[in-house]
């Protein structure tokens, strides 16, 4: 685990000039930004991780969106001239001003979270940068939107708790919206050292500044006076960032972590590529015996409109449709839905549908919308989103079927109960069914007043 002061010496920036992996490391390719997101955790982060790509973007044509998660009233806790509160209020200005400085386009909002606490509020910072994303996507209208949307934040092992924080929020979101994610280091520059092994070396990528860029970074890092400059000459208000801390963001260029958008299309075309049946629906017992506990589950014989998520090929889709009128199947992967097609061809009640959901939400109202196996698929943002989309679309007298597996899901965030543990948790619907085995949980809800099985048919 990493920890350091900042009144330690660090590394000198001279070093950090003189290492050759660092001055090779390949470009950030920007072709096609259309919208860029940047969260800083406190004011001034925004402009020494990323103030030249701020700067770059807005020249480039790119609509630029700034969050700034804190007031960063915690900088200088034991100044005996400014009290938090005022603190606060300085730096308010500060970054409004340095914001303006880099792109005056800009859109800009403060969140005001607690400095110094961000590692518990993760889902509102999830909540908020969801809702940015899917704003930009909506500002590129034309094809491919999600390649023009560049989500940066503070590297989320920077090893301050806010930076390390914002970045994992972050990184989950952008994973869960397939957008490109780019990391900034802040307090990197400081406690490592060129080749250390904690550093992912081999995700930097370097933006060039141009004069235009490089000066409006300049500008707007001699805004920040709080943090470059002793608020006194009392013990308590030393400037936070040393001049040797400040020589790392003098440089022509920038270091980005990048991560490309993660395609979910691809992840499932490839799992749909590699088998014709790469979950054995069609020869695991396991699997047949878990549909029949799923229909069984039902609280009614027979639905009007259903909603199936992530239908795979299509065997769960076959039986749902014998109990309802008509099934809308979707599906992130067009190969699985090629699949399924192909298994009913002759089934008129199913609409097969390329839908990346929640985002991609089809119309309509459904009694009934079954999410089997594909929750832990969203991140926790991801999954509320999801939440309010089910709770708008189900009829007053339908059923959200979930149903999930209790064991390890390597490579995402959630597991079946974290899925499960959010259902419970939505105000807008009671629990009718509850079947938990060592392999699975299956829960049926209803919104209120939720009527059970025996209380339709005036047993109860």
């Amino acid at each position: 685990m990493v920890t350091f002061s900042h009144l330690d010496e660090g590394t000198p920036e001279d070093l950090w000039r003189r290492d050759a992996a660092l001055a090779a490391a390949p470009p950030l390719d920007l072709a096609g930004l259309r919208a860029l997101i940047v969260l800083a955790a406190h004011p001034d982060d925004e402009t020494l991780g990323a103030g030249g790509l701020i700067a770059h973007a807005a020249r480039a044509g790119a609509a630029v969106h700034v969050i700034v998660a804190t007031d960063g009233e915690a900088s200088h806790p034991d100044s005996p001239t400014l009290t938090r509160a005022r603190l606060a209020e300085v730096r308010r200005r500060e970054v409004g001003a340095a914001v303006a400085a880099l792109a005056p386009s800009a859109t800009f909002r403060r969140l005001g979270l607690p400095d110094g606490a961000l590692a518990d509020r993760g889902p509102a910072l999830e909540r908020t940068l969801v809702e940015a994303v899917r704003d930009a996507l909506g500002e590129a209208e034309d094809g491919g939107a999600a390649a023009g949307v560049v989500l940066a934040a503070p590297w989320r092992h920077d090893a301050h708790t806010d930076h390390d924080a914002a970045g994992a929020a972050a990184a989950r979101v952008a994973a869960g919206a397939g957008v490109a994610l780019l990391e900034y280091p802040v307090w990197m520059w400081h406690w490592a050292a060129p080749g250390d092994p904690r550093v992912p070396w081999a995700e930097a990528r370097r933006l060039e500044l141009a004069p235009a860029a490089k000066g409006a970074k300049e500008r707007a890092l001699a805004l920040h006076l709080t943090q470059t400059a002793p608020l006194s000459a009392h013990p308590g208000d030393e400037a936070l960032l040393s001049p040797g801390m400040q020589e790392h963001f003098e440089r022509g260029f920038e270091l980005y972590f990048a991560s490309p958008p993660r395609d979910a299309r691809a992840t499932f075309d490839a799992v749909h590529a590699a088998s014709p049946d790469p979950w054995n629906f069609t020869t695991s017992w396991y699997e047949r015996r878990k549909r029949a506990v799923t229909l069984s589950a039902l609280p009614a014989p027979r639905y009007r409109r259903a909603l199936e998520v992530g239908c795979s090929i299509g065997v769960l889709t076959g039986e749902l449709a014998e109990r309802a009128d008509q099934v809308v199947a979707t599906d992130v992967s067009p190969l699985a839905l090629e699949r399924a097609a192909e298994r009913l061809p002759d089934a008129s009640a199913i609409s097969w549908e390329h839908r990346r959901l929640p985002q991609e939400w089809p119309e309509g109202a459904f009694d009934l919308i079954v999410v089997s196996e594909v929750g832990y698929y969203f991140g926790p943002a991801e999954l509320d989103e999801f939440m309010r989309r089910c709770l708008g679309s189900l009829t007053d007298d339908g059923a959200l079927l979930a149903c999930h597996w209790l064991g390890t899901i390597e490579g995402w965030q959630l597991t079946g109960d974290d899925v499960h543990a959010r259902l419970r948790a939505e105000r807008g619907l009671e629990t009718v069914v509850q079947h938990r085995e060592r392999d699975f949980l299956l829960e049926v809800f209803a919104k209120p007043p939720a009527l059970s099985v025996a209380q339709r048919e005036g047993l109860a």
